[in-house]
C-alpha cells in the first residue's frame, strides 16, 4: 500500500495543502477530515510587497549607475584613464545585469500555469547565473588591460581622473545602500554585487589619481584597476557557482541526504525506512524534497504523513516535500533505486 502527500508553499496563494492518494495504483480517494489541514498565511501579500520594495531598489539603482556611466566614459577617455573606463565598463555591465534582475523578478512574480507548474521564479536564479559570468569575463578583459598598460604606461590626467571617480563613487555608494536593503536571495545579491564593483573600481580610481597628482607615477592606474578585478572575480565566481548548484538541482547548502534519512527514522515514531531521497531547491529560498517512507502495518497513515512534514519543516527548512508512504517494503520498480540514499533503521528492544 501506498500514499502520496504534498506540501505546498505556494508564492502564488501563501496555502499549504496536504494531498493523500491511497492505493499503489494512484486511484484517488478521499482523505480523512483530520488528516486534510489547509494552512492559510500571510505569504502572496508578504511576497508581492516584498517583490514591488527590491522592484523600486533596482528601477533606481538601474537609474543612478545609467546617467553616470554615461558620464564616467566621458570622463576615462578625456583624462585617458583605464581605471575610469574599467570603471565605465563595470557601469555598463552593471545597467545590463539590473535590467535583466529587474526582468527576473517581475516575470517570478508571475502565477503557476500548466506550462510552468512552479512558477517561474527559476529565473532570478537564471539572472543571477547570467551575471555572475559577466562578472568574470568583465575581470578578466580588467587584467588583461591591466597588463598591457603596464607594458605600455600611458599619461593619464590625475584631476580630472580624481574628480569623476569622486562622482563615480558617490552615485555607487548612494546605489549601493539602496539595494542593500533588498531582500536576500541570489538575484539580489547578483545585482548589489555588481554595484559593489563599481564602488571598488571607484575608489580605486580616486586612490589611483591622488598618486599620479602628487607623484606622477603612472602604473599605479593599471595596478590598481588589476587589484579590483581580482577581488570582482571572486564575488563573481561564488555567485556563478551558487546559481549554477541551484540550476543544476544540487542539495541545499546545510542539508545532507544520509541526515535527513536518518534524522526522519528516529524523530518519527512508525517509519522502518526513508529511501528514493531527493532534495534540490526552486530558488536559493525554497528547498523542496520529494521521498518514500517505509511505516509499520500498525501505524496511523495521516498521523506519520503529518509527523514527517513537521519535522522536514521544523529540523530542515523544508515546507514544499512530496511524500510517498508504503507499507511491507519499497513498492517501487527493483531496477529503480529502491533503496537509494537509505538510513538503517534503529535497533528496536
Amino acid at each position: 500500500m501506498s500514499a502520496h502527500s504534498h506540501t505546498h508553499d505556494d508564492h502564488d496563494n501563501g496555502h499549504d495543502h496536504g494531498h493523500d492518494h491511497g492505493g499503489h495504483d494512484h486511484d484517488h480517494q478521499p482523505r480523512q477530515k483530520k488528516g486534510h489541514d489547509h494552512g492559510h498565511g500571510h505569504g502572496h501579500h508578504h511576497g508581492h510587497a516584498h517583490g514591488s520594495s527590491n522592484e523600486r531598489r533596482l528601477t533606481w539603482a538601474l537609474i543612478l549607475i545609467g546617467v553616470f556611466m554615461l558620464v564616467e566614459v566621458a570622463g576615462g577617455i578625456l583624462a585617458h584613464s583605464l581605471a575610469l573606463i574599467a570603471d565605465a565598463g563595470h557601469m555598463l555591465t552593471d545597467s545590463a545585469s539590473l535590467v535583466l534582475a529587474l526582468f527576473a523578478l517581475r516575470v517570478g512574480r508571475q502565477p503557476a500555469d500548466q506550462v510552468y507548474s512552479y512558477g517561474r521564479q527559476r529565473y532570478e536564479v537564471l539572472a543571477a547565473f547570467v551575471n555572475g559570468l559577466v562578472l568574470l569575463a568583465l575581470s578578466v578583459w580588467i587584467l588583461f588591460e591591466s597588463a598591457r598598460r603596464l607594458f605600455a604606461p600611458q599619461t593619464v590626467q590625475g584631476p580630472v581622473m580624481l574628480v569623476v571617480a569622486g562622482l563615480g563613487l558617490l552615485a555607487n555608494v548612494t546605489a549601493f545602500l539602496v539595494l542593500r536593503e533588498g531582500g536576500d536571495n541570489i538575484n539580489m545579491r547578483s545585482a548589489l554585487l555588481h554595484v559593489l564593483s563599481d564602488l571598488l573600481a571607484s575608489a580605486a580610481a580616486m586612490v589611483a589619481a591622488g598618486v599620479i597628482i602628487y607623484t606622477g607615477w603612472m602604473p599605479i592606474d593599471p595596478l590598481l584597476s588589476a587589484l579590483v578585478s581580482v577581488m570582482i572575480l571572486r564575488g563573481g565566481w561564488r555567485v556563478t557557482r551558487e546559481s549554477a548548484h541551484i540550476l543544476l538541482e544540487g542539495t541545499p547548502p546545510g542539508i545532507e541526504v544520509e541526515e535527513v534519512s536518518a534524522d526522519v527514522i528516529a524523530q518519527v515514531p512508525g517509519v522502518s525506512d526513508v529511501h528514493h531521497l531527493h532534495v534540490w531547491s526552486l530558488t536559493d529560498e525554497r528547498p523542496m524534497m520529494t521521498l518514500h517512507a517505509v511505516i509499520d502495518e500498525s501505524a496511523n497513515q495521516d498521523s506519520v504523513l503529518a509527523a514527517i512534514q513537521k519535522r522536514l519543516s521544523e529540523r530542515f527548512g523544508v515546507v514544499h516535500a512530496t511524500v510517498q508512504l508504503e507499507r511491507g517494503g519499497c513498492v517501487a520498480h527493483v531496477d529503480d533505486g529502491c533503496h537509494e540514499h537509505a538510513a538503517p533503521a534503529p535497533l528496536k528492544a
